[in-house]
């Protein structure tokens, strides 16, 4: 394995990024400003900061991503929405607390369902992007009573089935080592244009991949490896007939990811689930919410209630 092919491969923020190579889209748009939140909150694995009133919505990033992937839609949501953001230790330039040693998606998990029990948020409208996607679904699955519906944001219930559809875990989980190790080893050698030339692949719009490739720079790659590897590992195929909480899920289809090719697989991925809608998102990469932020505001806003 070269190592672009390793680093890209890696720093995936989620399953179908490496399907979409680089193309631009249009002119950078206006950021919108986030509405004031709460104090910081620390976690082992996670922090959390909270703006607005009303019923709760939970914001989970994906890997390497910080809580201001969701910059763009905060200000509308927290009009009506007592508005949670989390953010991973050791994605956006903060200490890695407990995110360096095994057991990472689980911890986070277990911070999710502690802070939500005792600010009294069972029942929330959870939302994750990526990684954070699949956080959710293991939050609804370990917790059912905390997630009142699940909206998921370009991620699948089990990495591995990009690797072939003979692959298991236990396929895979070789290959996972090595990967985790060899990206664990490159910290501390900030590569930029890596960096610049991956963030490419995960969103079309030149600002966004500007902003991707600035929140790359920052994370703490030890991190991403260790939730790269967990999420590699962690097969959710055979409990999605069991999660009864309703998901929304979103996927991006492009001229390089056309709809006859991920509509398959998306609907494949969640075909057992029991309460499931799949929404396509087109002219888009993995971050739907960058690429096209009117149609994720909407559908948002319109999952939050």
């Amino acid at each position: 394995m070269n190592h672009f092919t390793l680093r890209f491969a890696v720093a995936v923020l989620a399953p179908l990024a490496i399907l979409q190579p680089n193309i631009g889209h249009c002119a950078p748009a206006a950021a919108a400003s986030p509405a004031p939140a709460t104090g910081e909150v620390r976690m082992d694995h996670i922090s959390v900061t909270e703006t607005g009133k009303g019923s709760p919505v939970i914001l989970i990033p994906g890997l390497s991503s910080p809580r201001a992937v969701w910059d763009g839609v905060v200000p509308e949501l927290a009009k009506n929405h007592r508005v949670i953001l989390v953010q991973v230790n050791g994605f956006a330039g903060d200490d890695a607390g407990a995110n360096l040693k095994p057991g990472m998606l689980d911890g986070i998990v277990g911070d999710l369902h502690g802070y939500m029990a005792k600010h009294k948020l069972q029942g929330a409208a959870v939302v994750g992007h990526s990684m954070g996607g699949l956080v959710g679904l293991m939050l609804a699955k370990a917790q059912p009573g905390d997630v009142g519906k699940l909206m998921i944001v370009d991620s699948l219930p089990w990495y591995g089935v990009l690797f072939g559809p003979g692959a298991t875990v236990d396929t895979v989980k070789p290959k996972a080592v090595v990967m985790r190790d060899e990206f664990a080893a490159s910290y501390g050698k900030l590569d930029p244009a890596a960096n610049q030339a991956l963030a490419t692949r995960f969103a079309r719009r030149p600002d966004a991949q500007a902003k991707i490739a600035g929140w790359m720079s920052k994370t703490d790659v030890r991190v991403s490896a260790q939730a790269m590897y967990e999420d590699m590992i962690t097969d959710l195929r055979g409990d999605m007939g069991k999660i009864a909480t309703p998901i929304t899920m979103l996927y991006p289809t492009s001229v390089t990811l056309p709809k006859a090719v991920a509509e398959p697989l998306y609907t494949a991925a969640y075909k057992d689930a029991l309460h499931a809608t799949l929404v396509e998102v087109p002219d888009s990469a993995h971050f739907i919410m960058l690429d096209q932020p009117a149609v994720f505001q909407k559908t948002l806003m319109a999952f939050a209630g």
